[in-house]
């Protein structure tokens, strides 16, 4: 761990510039994934990937240039090329960003259990194989599939302020699913889709519940094969961890991203229906939503102690009872808005500048248990895993699908259906959010491909949230 750091430290220190400020972020990360398709171990995949970005700040304009070569003088290459493009640009500069504070904190952070050994090849390929062989035997299970990704990555941030900030984490992502058919409809049940992934080692996969998991799996893709479509209509909506972290992302991540509501995205990835004015007035939900940027929960995938522009990451409250606080938006944002945000300039890699990114986005827990949320419902249905996702430009009008419903009548668990689909529009919906799972309803999920960005940035974003329950909410099957 950090075998690189007194050689960069070195190379870093003989570096030349004439620029105010300048900072080398160097980025090592190692990838595996490895799969089991109907018994049969598919080619696994391997990938290595190390460079530097090197920074600038001339006359209030920062610029950047990234390098894979690491040597001495490929780092000084990189500098002066950056240097270099900071003063053609400085004359027509859109903000100065001279008084800008400068980073110059040491510090450490490292995943749960980095230091601890994780099963060999072999031994990941022997519980992917045996969880694939106790798929039961059925004509109906066309498919299913059992996989292990892990990525390790570690960060180091030196700056010409002395700061040196080393992050050091490992990203496990264990999955699995099952596809039924009967020839004329077929019906997919996974283990939470690509969406449990956590920091940490072995204990991960444990946590997951993917040792065991298939023949639950599987059972549960032919109840849906065999059960009805979900009714149309008006329905109170209680929503598993699961599928809130995808209605999280989409309809309160996106739209709260700084520089997609500056514009900055409009061509790609969308702007959002929240304006600037609106922070610290716009009712965004119900009393009942709290909703924080949290870097501080060691197994999620975004937590981290810096961000990768340096500031120091802390728990903020972005809604709070309801009312929109804060943006997501970093240091660069900030400036531009003249509004206090979070540490959340994230970059997917050395090549790559950071932006305004959700890191951990997480509702806080409210005082329900499921069994009370169940019993509150009297004409609702529930929803788990999200399997489809569709949500406007603006982050505003969205439509989404899940994998397994089941009906609620007088406050009791009713019958499987299928193919159960929902909508609304994004502050609307969460103002009708009417009731919050307790702790015991808490899950800390995550995804590993949130995309944004010009060039495109593909990186890990952290959910957690308890079951929520919403009144009145349009449901419809896969006839509507």
């Amino acid at each position: 761990m950090f075998d690189s750091s007194a050689l960069l430290r070195q190379r870093f220190a003989a570096l030349r510039s004439t620029a105010e400020v300048f900072s080398l972020r160097h980025v090592r990360q190692a990838q595996q994934s490895l799969s089991v398709r109907r018994d049969v171990a598919e080619p696994p995949f391997f990938s290595h990937d190390e460079g530097a970005m090197l920074s600038v700040r001339v006359k209030g304009v920062e610029a950047y240039a990234a390098t894979a070569d690491l040597s001495q003088s490929g780092l000084q290459q990189a500098l002066e090329r950056a240097e270099a493009l900071a003063r053609q640009i400085a004359a027509r500069r859109l903000l100065d960003l001279t008084e800008q504070p400068v980073p110059s904190a040491r510090h450490d952070h490292v995943s749960p259990n980095f230091d601890a050994s994780m099963p060999s090849l072999a031994d990941c390929l022997a519980l992917l194989a045996a969880e694939s062989a106790s798929v039961p035997r059925d004509e109906r299970l066309v498919d299913w599939q059992a996989s292990l990704g892990i990525s390790q990555v570690e960060q180091i941030y030196l700056n010409s302020a002395g700061a040196e900030l080393r992050h050091a984490q490992r990203f496990v992502f264990p999955g699995l699913g099952v596809t039924a058919s009967d020839g004329q409809d077929s019906q997919s049940r996974t283990l939470g889709r690509e969406n449990f992934g956590q920091q940490g080692g072995v204990e991960v996969i444990e946590r997951c519940g993917l040792v065991g998991a298939a023949r639950r799996v599987a059972d549960e893709a032919l109840q849906l094969l065999l059960a009805p479509n979900t009714p149309s209509g008006v329905r109170d909506l209680l929503l598993m961890p699961d599928q809130m972290m995808l209605q999280i992302h989409e309809s309160i991540g996106h739209p709260l991203e700084m520089d997609r509501i500056l514009g900055d995205e409009r061509n790609y990835a969308g702007t959002s229906f929240v304006k600037a004015s609106d922070f610290g007035h716009l009712q965004y939900g119900s009393a009942l939503l709290n909703v924080t940027f949290d870097p501080t929960l060691p197994e999620e995938l975004g937590s981290y102690s810096f961000d990768d522009d340096g500031s120091a990451a802390s728990k903020q409250f972005l809604i709070r009872e309801g009312r929109l606080l804060r943006p997501l938006g970093g240091a660069l944002s900030q400036a531009r808005a003249g509004l206090d945000g979070v540490a959340n300039s994230r970059a997917s890699g050395w090549n790559r500048a950071p932006i305004d990114r959700m890191a951990n986005l997480n509702i806080e827990p409210g005082d329900r248990s499921l069994e009370q949320l169940i019993s509150g419902i009297e004409h609702g249905i529930l929803m788990r895993t999200n399997r489809s996702w569709s949500i406007d430009d603006a982050r505003n009008k969205f439509q989404f699908g899940c994998e397994w419903g089941q009906l609620i009548e007088q406050g009791q668990l009713k019958g499987v259906v299928k193919n159960p689909n929902y909508r609304g529009i994004s502050a609307q919906f969460w103002r009708n959010l009417s009731a919050v799972g307790d702790r015991s309803t808490f899950q800390v999920l995550g995804t590993p491909n949130c995309g944004k960005g010009e060039p495109n940035q593909v990186i890990r974003v952290g959910h957690a949230s308890p079951a929520c329950v919403f009144r009145d909410i349009d449901v419809f099957g896969g006839d509507a």
